[in-house]
């Protein structure tokens, strides 16, 4: 076989090889993404109604006079001069999951672009080595990090980092807490979010649709010569045993579930981003395979065109 026939051959081995690859790994998010996402749908319910609860004591103010009390929860509520600003960041540990873990940290320099954020006055929350590893590179202020996720976190895991986080909020690590992380949308596409936590505000409890549909308002209010008044309606609570005690535990648990579901948002993300990777690298591995098959049969087939020439060539001459 000559050599150039054999170099063909060994590549398309060798991408069969990694097509196999490619393949399993695909498989193996796909079931991961497949396991993950019962767990995130039904939490997202619970965390939900934790939110609403929350919200409605916010407007009812409710929770913020029950945050004039000594607790380390709902002093979440108090807000205070902005010296250091903290950024939780979630990535991956690893690679191989696409724009996954690109995306998250592209939102998260602008966001500090936009709100004039630097070194000096920024630390970092990082879960993850990715994003560890990119905000050390830089010269960034990380007082935490963590890696090492469950593909399918456990809520037991997820608390040593909520203490950590509010207890650093209250040492005054840092004055205000924004948390960027990637949200799954569907198997095809993601959304980064990255919004304010820390304090607990009415504002900080909105997502992003939710948000910009309040700025559409105020602007379209800001532009009318009318006054138009607006009332927003919510529930009415009886508190047992007191207020101060329903809203710290109410907070303890927005916390945890803030933090756990985002985490949860991110993973599936993740997994999801990892099967799409590996599906685009195991078709190009086809389009491979296909266009070096296609080489090495024109190859072979010039090789016995000209083998068969050379032959009648030496039968002419000897006649």
């Amino acid at each position: 076989m000559p050599a150039s026939l054999a170099a063909v051959k060994h590549k398309i081995e060798s991408t069969k090889s990694t097509r196999q690859i490619t393949s399993a790994m695909q498989m193996v998010s796909t079931a991961k993404l497949n396991q993950i996402q019962h767990h995130t749908e039904t939490y997202e319910v619970y965390a939900e109604k934790v939110k609403q609860m929350l919200v409605d004591l916010v407007r009812s103010h409710s929770a913020t006079s029950a945050a004039s009390q000594d607790n380390v929860y709902a002093a979440l509520f108090k807000k205070r001069p902005v010296k250091k600003t903290g950024i939780l960041v979630i990535t991956s540990d690893r690679g191989l999951v696409g724009s996954y873990n690109s995306n998250v940290l592209k939102a998260t320099m602008a966001m500090m672009d936009k709100h004039k954020l630097n070194k000096d006055n920024t630390v970092f929350l990082t879960i993850g080595k990715t994003g560890t590893e990119f905000f050390k590179k830089r010269g960034m202020n990380i007082v935490y990090q963590y890696s090492g996720i469950n593909d399918v976190p456990t809520f037991r895991e997820v608390l040593p980092i909520v203490r950590s986080a509010v207890q650093m909020y209250n040492d005054a690590v840092f004055d205000e807490l924004y948390i960027a992380f990637s949200h799954y949308v569907n198997r095809i596409s993601s959304h980064v979010h990255v919004h304010s936590v820390l304090p607990i505000t009415e504002k900080s409890l909105m997502d992003d649709d939710e948000l910009s549909e309040l700025e559409a308002a105020s602007n379209q209010s800001a532009n009318s010569s009318s006054d138009v008044t607006t009332a927003s309606i919510s529930a009415e609570y009886e508190f047992e045993p007191s207020d101060t005690a329903i809203v710290s535990a109410l907070v303890e648990q927005y916390a945890e579930s803030m933090l756990y579901g985002a985490i949860l948002d991110a993973k599936t993300s993740e997994h999801s981003s990892s099967a799409n990777a590996m599906r685009s690298a195991t078709d190009n591995a086809d389009d491979i395979v296909s266009t070096l098959q296609l080489q090495y049969n024109r190859a072979r087939q010039a090789a016995i065109t000209t083998e068969i020439t050379e032959i009648t060539g030496g039968m002419t001459a000897e006649e």
